[in-house]
């Protein structure tokens, strides 16, 4: 555990339990938020690389233009 956790832990343990409660929620729901997102990142890796490896293969291409947000 790191220090700041630490400090986090020995705070939260003094406050009462219905405050804990909530404070925990919070934790898990911010745990479960980035694992989701690993997840769905893990699985369009491949996609992202596809698509990535077109766009370099039509900048060499020749079919991308350089456009400025006056040319849009």
């Amino acid at each position: 555990m790191t220090q700041l956790l630490q400090q986090v832990w020995d705070k939260l343990i003094i406050l009462p339990e219905e405050r804990q409660e909530s404070i925990a929620l919070l934790i898990l729901e911010e745990i479960q938020d980035e694992i989701q997102w690993a997840k769905q990142f893990e699985n369009s890796k491949d996609k992202l690389t596809s698509i990535a490896k077109k766009v370099r293969r039509d900048i060499n291409e020749g079919r991308i233009q350089k456009k400025g947000f006056g040319n849009i």
